[in-house]
């Protein structure tokens, strides 16, 4: 097994990685970083959740540390997401704690000012999101023309987000010599076409099948009624008496719904989507990093970037329209090789979803029955005939529920309880 010392980076970095808690890097990395440090243009995949983040920060910071100082960005990481910004910049302060190199996040949904007062301070890597920077750049508030290396990391994501004109424009303010390193969790045949639109002659690193999913996540399928989810999905979370779940819907109406219906049944939860500010967003993330609630119902907004420690449990809710993302959403859980579990909930609608998502990973996805929880054992048993005998629940009025929530705010959250009743819900 290869260390990070072997790959060639400096000793600050060394002692960064180590304060980190590293010691050997992960394949994509051990592949990906000397690679980079030659210079060289880079085409690299792999799993969701197996440290590509690391694989291109460390040997930037490297190839920067190197370089004459300067005020100007020298280093463009172009992200899909707010939530991927923030952990990407994260990465950078982690492993650049010892080098005289500064990083700065942009993107949309907050104010400007703080963001252009931390370019003009000078940074040396800018992390953004393709509108925030073109804003940037038409304002003048940042330049490109001392740009050394270019980062497109989620490359797949931002094609499917609609960013590939955006690129386009940003890449006509950078210099055309430059390093140009692309970092995804798929090879499509779009981002193929990107690699040659703006790659030269670029190494192909490649771990495994990108469209796997990662071996330490177990997962299963069960199959449901739709009506009977929101009550299928507590008697999973309070039976298996799971303290962290990421839960994906695919509508923004849903997560707030379904986050709520958990709440009812002494189920902590809240929602996170694009709706929600960005300052919210930040908040609900770190309150869930930091086991402040049980479940975090997100739509695929969450499904890049949420970078959280030892998550032991997703369940998709519904199954993504889209056959990669289930890859993404189950990648939050088991990464960087630590176990977790990825639990399906299968309406009868949703088969044809279940059959693209079978060819994509390649893998049969058994179709399992529900299990039954009872003094802390699990037996297979199908449940649904169950709780299709249960009386459905009075629906709370909206007078009700604004004088619970007022409780709420007043008193906090009630203590978490066992599952009640629910009422039949179409979410």
């Amino acid at each position: 097994m290869s260390t990070f010392s072997a790959l060639g980076l400096s000793a600050p970095l060394l002692t960064a990685v180590e304060e980190a808690g590293y010691q050997n890097p992960t394949e994509i990395q051990a592949k990906a970083i000397p690679m980079v440090l030659t210079g060289r243009d880079i085409m690299a995949s792999a799993q969701t959740g197996t440290g590509k983040t690391a694989g291109f920060t460390l040997p930037v910071l490297h190839r920067l540390s190197e370089m004459r100082a300067s005020k100007d960005i020298r280093a463009l990481v172009l992200v899909p997401t707010r939530e991927l910004a923030v952990q990407v910049g994260e990465s950078f302060s982690t492993y650049g704690k010892h080098l005289p190199l500064k990083a700065a996040t942009v993107f949309g949904g907050v104010e400007m000012s703080p963001q252009i007062e931390a370019i003009e301070a000078g940074a040396d890597i800018l992390i953004a999101t393709p509108g925030r920077l073109l804003d940037l750049i038409s304002k003048e508030h940042v330049s490109l023309s001392k740009l050394r290396i270019l980062v497109l990391d989620e490359a797949d994501r931002m094609l499917d987000l609609g960013f590939k004109d955006d690129i386009e424009r940003i890449l006509k303010n950078a210099p055309e010599k430059r390093q140009n390193l692309l970092f995804s969790a798929t090879f499509s045949r779009e981002i193929k076409q990107l690699a040659h639109e703006f790659q030269r002659h670029p190494v192909k690193v490649e771990i495994e099948d990108p469209n796997s999913a990662a071996k330490t996540v177990k997962q299963v399928v069960y199959p449901v009624d739709q009506q009977s989810k929101p009550e299928i999905l507590s008697y999973i979370i309070n039976g298996g008496d799971w303290e962290k779940v990421l839960v994906f819907v695919r509508t923004k109406k849903a997560a707030n719904k379904i986050a709520e219906l958990l709440e009812e049944d002494g189920v902590s939860a809240q929602a996170i989507h694009s709706d929600k500010s960005q300052h919210l967003r930040t908040r609900t993330l770190e309150g869930f990093k930091s086991n402040q609630f049980t479940a975090l119902v997100a739509t695929d907004v969450a499904a890049r970037g949420l970078d959280i420690e030892q998550l032991p449990l997703v369940i998709n809710y519904n199954l993504p329209k889209v056959a990669k993302d289930y890859v993404h959403r189950i990648g939050r859980a088991g990464r960087a090789g630590m176990p977790g579990q990825a639990i399906s909930l299968l309406s009868p609608e949703e088969k044809p979803q279940l059959e693209s998502i079978r060819k994509l990973v390649k893998q049969p996805l058994k179709v399992e029955p529900l299990p039954y929880f009872e003094g802390g054992e699990t037996r297979p048993v199908d449940i649904t005939e169950q709780l299709e005998k249960k009386q459905p629940r009075k629906v709370r009025s909206q007078e009700s529920r604004d004088k619970r929530a007022a409780e709420k705010r007043k008193y906090g959250p009630k203590p978490k309880s066992a599952p009640q009743k629910r009422r039949r819900s179409s979410v």
